[in-house]
């Protein structure tokens, strides 16, 4: 089996690309979603933020995200200590939801912080979504009924997009001129063949 990451800055079309992909009939696990699914239902999760934070940090047994939020937001290193919480256990659900893909020759995750968690290093191969950063704004704008100075600043706090692309194995533009589907099954020939060993 072949384990691979889909990636991308804000607006990139990182959810459309394993929406195709699914459609290829390669499931993918969604990391991002995940991560708060686990912060709101994980047992370990739960103690470790209580003990942090207080009880708190869950309302009538729901994540009160308002007090998590500012408590993420007050100094770079709360977010450090958060992800330290979260980040194993999204590690460990995602190897779990591999083992249930056994028949599956490729799956993949879609993480938009996939190097920031040190995601990559559970799989064997990174895609990278690459998208004009005038298109991303206007896609975030247009979805999140976000501003542009918002979506700028969401932007400037994520991992440059030239870095992500040099990191990865392969990059897959969604400019709305190029073809995705092409790029796409080249992309999972190549993975098939020799030509890549990851």
């Amino acid at each position: 089996m072949i384990k691979i990451a889909v990636t991308g800055g804000i607006g990139s079309g990182k959810s459309y690309i394993s929406h195709l992909l699914e459609d290829m009939h390669i499931p993918v696990y969604n990391a991002d979603n995940e991560a708060k699914r686990l912060t709101a239902s994980d047992a370990g999760i739960r103690g470790e933020l209580i003990a942090l934070l207080g009880e708190d940090v869950y309302k009538g047994g729901l994540l009160n995200k308002p007090l998590l939020a500012s408590y993420l937001f007050s100094a770079p290193a709360h977010v450090l200590q958060i992800n330290s919480i979260i980040h194993p256990r999204v590690r460990k659900d995602f190897a779990a939801w591999v083992e249930r893909q056994q028949k599956c020759e490729i799956v993949g995750m879609e993480s938009a912080i996939l190097y920031e968690a040190g995601f990559q290093d559970t799989v064997d191969a990174v895609v990278m979504v690459y998208a004009p950063v005038d298109l991303r704004i206007q896609r975030a704008m247009y979805r999140d009924g976000a501003s542009e100075e918002q979506v700028r600043a969401r932007i400037a706090a994520q991992m440059d997009d030239e870095e992500k692309r040099r990191r990865a194995d392969f990059t897959v533009v969604n400019d709305g001129v190029q073809l995705l589907i092409p790029q796409l099954n080249k992309i999972v020939e190549q993975l098939k063949t020799e030509k890549f060993v990851p």
